[in-house]
């Protein structure tokens, strides 16, 4: 039997950031997607430079953004992995400026643990890692020692070869299985268990079916008690529905965000805030009635 939480028990999911405190389980946050590569699936590496960044992330929170959620390796179908040195230099001088601009917590999108400690060191403050600590032995300990939010996401893969035809016997119940372990793995290696959110991890090794399952069922991932994430931005899914390129995904976007609203969602990780402010606000008040 699934065990769905309660208004009044996700109204516990308040997460620390540094000097910021999120009330996940009180209203759905946004996290704002900020990616300083040459080959962002999403934007064409429309911010691959510092000033560019740095004005879409002020964009961001104006327009609402909880988070900003920096990244400088593209997880894209197909991407390329970069050395831990390239991607810390696309990303530290950005975190470090903003963490002393912008009034929201900032994270930063990176499966190294050399890169996270550095962000971290920069004034990051929570870790969104689409490996869920599996691709760097050491991540679990950064994590751990700084004490902060950590992500954990799933992905069937890498991301050079996760769309290779992905399969699954039951991609819900397979996911909630993998999370499950994910949580018990970070447990034990010392991360607190309020730090842990979780990402079923939408278009990281799955089918259009498979992607439009987790979203529909998104509520069982309540069983595990964990604030919920959700990245359905622009994502391939929503080009194959609509047979649109990834900047004309928007009303797609933000279809799939209010589904995801009101089947219980905590996080949601987006490009056009603005948008999707509106579209969540709208969700929330048709929920409470």
């Amino acid at each position: 039997m699934i065990n769905i939480n309660t208004p009044a028990e996700e109204d516990k999911f308040k997460l620390k950031c540094g000097p910021y405190v999120l009330n996940l389980g009180k209203r759905v946050h946004l996290m704002g997607i900020l990616n300083v590569t040459p080959d962002s699936f999403s934007n064409g590496g429309k911010y691959n430079n510092f000033e560019a960044a740095f004005e879409q992330a002020r964009k961001m929170v104006a327009d609402g953004a909880d988070i900003i959620d920096v990244g400088g390796e593209s997880s894209r179908p197909g991407a390329s992995p970069v050395t831990w040195r390239q991607e810390r230099d696309r990303v530290i001088p950005l975190i470090r400026e903003l963490t002393k601009t912008v009034k929201v917590p900032v994270s930063i999108d990176t499966y190294k643990a050399r890169v996270a400690e550095e962000a971290l060191d920069n004034g990051a403050t929570i870790v969104n890692d689409i490996s869920a600590l599996r691709l760097d032995c050491q991540m679990a300990k950064v994590v751990a020692r700084h004490r902060v939010p950590v992500i954990l996401m799933h992905m069937q893969g890498l991301p050079g070869n996760m769309q290779n035809k992905p399969k699954y016997k039951d991609v819900v119940k397979e996911i909630i299985d993998f999370l499950k372990e994910r949580i018990t793995f970070s447990r034990e290696a010392g991360i607190r268990a309020e730090n842990i959110i979780i990402d079923p991890g939408i278009g990281f090794g799955k089918t259009t079916g498979h992607n439009l399952q987790i979203i529909n069922k998104l509520k069982e991932f309540k069983m595990l008690g964990k604030p919920v994430l959700l990245g359905p931005s622009r994502k391939r899914f929503i080009g194959n529905i609509l047979d649109l390129p990834p900047e004309e995904r928007e009303e797609g976007t933000l279809a799939s965000c209010v589904i995801a609203v009101m089947n219980g969602v905590n996080l949601l990780r987006v490009h056009e805030v603005a948008k999707i402010q509106r579209g969540v606000k709208i969700a929330e008040a048709i929920q409470k009635g």
